[in-house]
């Protein structure tokens, strides 16, 4: 059996994906390169026909959890991780955590992340945060790294796919589900993963109705967490807390398109945790304290209108 299956789903962006190839190669255990090409038309396809140790997959313009469910279907790794085309592995990284996962029979080994500009300069370097509930600490309660940044026990997850009606954030969610299963985790202590911040296309950056739909699939994450959690007597106070956090910045992006909507989530934040402080300080933290959610952002609505107003003339 291979060690493991690195899954790399992929759509125009060959700038960048010899590079993310090029950081599985480097290692002493053994693994099975996967790129999924999701209708490229920039020449990947033909690139990855030169590759001869990559198993190259070709489907239409389906999108990144089509991508990565077929090169699943493909995985024969005892684990398997899920790189970004744009990101890198670190050196060391598949085999330090591999090394990890059979140490401690773990299901999952974290790890921090470094992320980089363009020019491949160090931004910052996120060390894994310790938390004693992997569940919480995925629901928001802190820093819970970056997916690609994890190795996966295959087993353990071959039947948790990365689910459509989640769009962009179905990785999120392939990971709350893998943390309600309550896995075995295991860190190591060096970081694992490059993640790059550029400024080409990226699906994380919305804007208009895109963005809408994506806090709507962000929401729907923490409903279908917090029914399951319920239904299994697992939704602790501490995961409401957690739960709580994520939501309040989700309320007010929310807020910008469907204001109704936004009003809802902040009221089932006071829900999830009666004792919730209001993050904001200054001016913007005492609107929210003294005129309430509704109001507050019914004032920067009007704010941002006027400032749109303001700088087309």
């Amino acid at each position: 059996m291979t060690d493991i299956s690195v899954i790399i789903p992929t759509y125009n962006r060959l700038w960048c994906l010899p590079k993310a190839v090029e950081s599985c190669r480097h290692g002493r255990c053994s693994v099975q390169i996967i790129v999924v090409d999701d209708g490229s038309d920039d020449g990947t396809w033909e690139w990855l026909a030169t590759q001869s140790d990559v198993v190259g997959i070709r489907q239409h313009n389906l999108g990144k959890d089509w991508a990565v469910n077929r090169g699943m279907a493909r995985a024969t790794g005892e684990f398997v991780r899920f790189l970004d085309s744009d990101d890198m592995l670190l050196p060391g990284a598949n085999d330090s955590q591999l090394a990890t996962a059979r140490e401690f029979e773990a299901d999952v080994v974290v790890a921090g992340h470094r992320v980089c500009d363009e020019a491949n300069r160090t931004v910052r370097e996120i060390e894994w945060t310790p938390c004693d509930d992997f569940i919480a600490q995925q629901l928001g309660e802190c820093d819970s790294s970056h997916y690609s940044a994890y190795l996966f026990r295959r087993k353990f997850v071959d039947d948790i796919p990365h689910r459509p009606e989640f769009g962009v954030r179905d990785d999120r969610m392939f990971v709350i589900e893998v943390a309600l299963r309550e896995p075995k985790v295991a860190t190591i202590a060096s970081l694992s993963l490059v993640h790059q911040h550029h400024f080409q296309e990226r699906l994380q950056f919305q804007s208009g109705l895109a963005a809408a739909i994506t806090n709507g699939q962000h929401l729907k994450i923490y409903r279908t967490a917090a029914r399951r959690l319920e239904a299994e007597g697992k939704l602790t106070p501490r995961r409401r807390r957690a739960m709580a956090k994520a939501l309040w910045p989700l309320a007010h992006w929310i807020a910008y398109t469907h204001h109704d909507e936004a009003c809802e989530v902040a009221k089932w934040i006071s829900e999830l945790d009666p004792d919730f402080h209001i993050p904001e300080h200054g001016v913007l933290g005492w609107l929210y304290r003294r005129l309430g959610f509704r109001r507050t952002e019914q004032i920067l609505w009007f704010r941002r209108i006027a400032l749109k107003l303001i700088s087309s003339r």
